[in-house]
């Protein structure tokens, strides 16, 4: 297994690993380790299909919820990103968010398997928050950790929501819920529960509030917090290239999505990685 740095503050391709067969516990052993490390892996040159983005979800840890997104034809557990050449809808995840991080128990990480890959544009970005709160003044740090935050769905899956029952001609399944009105609440900085690093916890849009503050100044916070949590000295940007796999942390880093592929057909297909448990 050879592993090639991205540049930034995570971001890594590897290389030399085989994911369609069966993964051994030394193998799986790797991976997690330069998961951790990395917080972003890109798996170049696979020959991958359903079962095997499956089997590797699971060797990672088991399946999350996948609460808003109807699954593929045959599968519990698979979601189809798709975005079909002709679609004139809003682009799908274009804002910095953590996956379902609104949930009890929000899930560890997201694979993403390439399946139709547009010839340009369709980045996806990273942002690392175990660096932007590391650059942070240390004042700023105690203050932050003091913090706790609401977090909930209602602006995107609601069925009034952004995704909700306004949204048409979209070609991904999915499925917005009253349940998305719920909502949880979560330390704003959170510590990575297998490296112990401190991490900034999602950010403005799935998180609605600030426990103890007025909704005023919770969101003059969150706001200037989200311009810090992506700047451009804490950004991995992601290039396709078809057969690649990629996996990432949602404990410790933001990601969104970018267009630049108008007409043309672009399909991935996802699983989301079960809460860890020690």
């Amino acid at each position: 297994m050879h592993i090639e740095r991205s540049g930034s503050t995570c971001g890594a391709t590897v290389h030399g690993v085989d994911l369609s067969g069966p993964l051994d516990s030394e193998l799986i052993s790797e991976i997690r380790s330069a998961w951790l490390k990395h917080r972003v892996l890109a798996f170049a040159d696979q020959s991958m299909d359903d079962d095997a983005l499956e089997r590797l979800t699971i060797a990672m840890g088991g399946f999350g919820e996948d609460p808003y997104f109807a699954p593929i034809e045959g599968r519990e557990h698979i979601a189809a990103i798709l975005r079909e050449a002709d679609e004139t809808s809003p682009l799908f995840a274009e804002k910095w968010h953590s996956d379902w991080s609104f949930l009890p128990d929000p899930p560890a990480g997201t694979c993403l398997m390439a399946v139709d890959i547009p010839s340009t544009g369709g980045d996806t970005l990273f942002a690392d928050q175990i660096a932007a709160f590391a650059a942070l003044p240390e004042d700023r740090k105690t203050q932050l950790r003091r913090l706790n935050a609401v977090h909930s769905a209602i602006y995107a899956y609601s069925p009034d929501g952004e995704y909700g029952e306004r949204d048409k001609g979209r070609s991904m399944a999915i499925r917005p819920d009253e349940s998305a009105r719920q909502s949880h609440v979560h330390p704003l900085i959170r510590q990575h529960p297998e490296t112990g690093e401190e991490a900034i916890f999602s950010t403005l849009g799935y998180i609605v509030g600030i426990e103890g503050m007025a909704q005023n100044d919770a969101f003059a916070l969150l706001a200037e917090l989200a311009q810090w949590q992506s700047r451009d000295e804490f950004v991995y940007s992601h290039k396709w290239q078809p057969g690649m796999v990629v996996m990432w942390d949602n404990r410790s880093v933001l990601h969104r999505a970018t267009g630049g592929y108008e007409g043309q057909r672009r399909e991935l297909h996802r699983t989301t990685i079960a809460a860890w448990k020690p």
